[in-house]
C-alpha cells in the first residue's frame, strides 16, 4: 500500500493534482475559522437554537457548520450546485442552450463559464439574504448593526 502511495508522488502530473487538491482543502479549512463579524456571535447562537431542526439547520449541515459560525466560507458549495442544476434544467427547456451543449467541448466550456457566473450571482443573493435574516433575528436594526 505504501508503494502505491509513493507512486502517486513519482508521477509529476498526478503529484501536481494531489498537491493542488490538498492546498484547496487547506485554504477551505483555514477560511472556515475566520468569522465575518465577531459582534453578533451570541445573537447568532440564539438564532440557531431557536431554529433547530429547520431549513436553517439543514443548510448549516451542508456548509460544515460554517454558517453557524458565519465564516467567510459559510455558503460552502451549495451555490455552485444550485447554479449547475439550474443550467442543466435550462438545457432541456431552452433550445439555444440545448444546441450549445450539443456543440461538443466548446459548448460545454461556455455552459461551465455561465455556471460560474450564475454561482457568483447566487452567492451574492444568498449571502445578502443570510445577512438580512441574521440582522433581523438579532434585533440589530438601527442600533449599530451592519449598516
Amino acid at each position: 500500500m505504501f508503494e502505491k502511495l509513493a507512486n502517486i508522488f513519482r508521477i509529476p502530473d498526478l503529484r501536481k493534482r494531489v498537491l493542488f487538491t490538498l492546498a484547496l482543502l487547506a485554504v477551505y479549512r483555514v477560511g472556515s475559522h475566520f468569522p465575518t463579524r465577531e459582534s453578533i456571535t451570541a445573537a447568532l447562537q440564539r438564532l440557531f437554537e431557536s431554529q433547530r431542526g429547520s431549513m436553517l439547520g439543514f443548510v448549516d449541515l451542508f456548509s460544515g457548520g460554517n454558517l453557524r459560525r458565519l465564516t467567510i466560507f459559510a455558503l460552502g458549495i451549495m451555490p455552485y450546485i444550485t447554479a449547475s442544476i439550474i443550467l442543466q434544467l435550462l438545457t432541456v427547456v431552452y433550445e439555444p442552450l440545448a444546441r450549445l451543449q450539443k456543440e461538443g467541448e466548446l459548448g460545454r466550456k461556455k455552459i461551465t463559464q455561465w455556471t460560474r457566473y450564475l454561482t457568483v450571482a447566487l452567492s451574492s443573493v444568498q449571502s445578502l439574504g443570510i445577512a438580512l435574516m441574521v440582522q433581523r433575528q438579532s434585533g440589530n436594526r438601527g442600533r449599530g448593526g451592519w449598516s
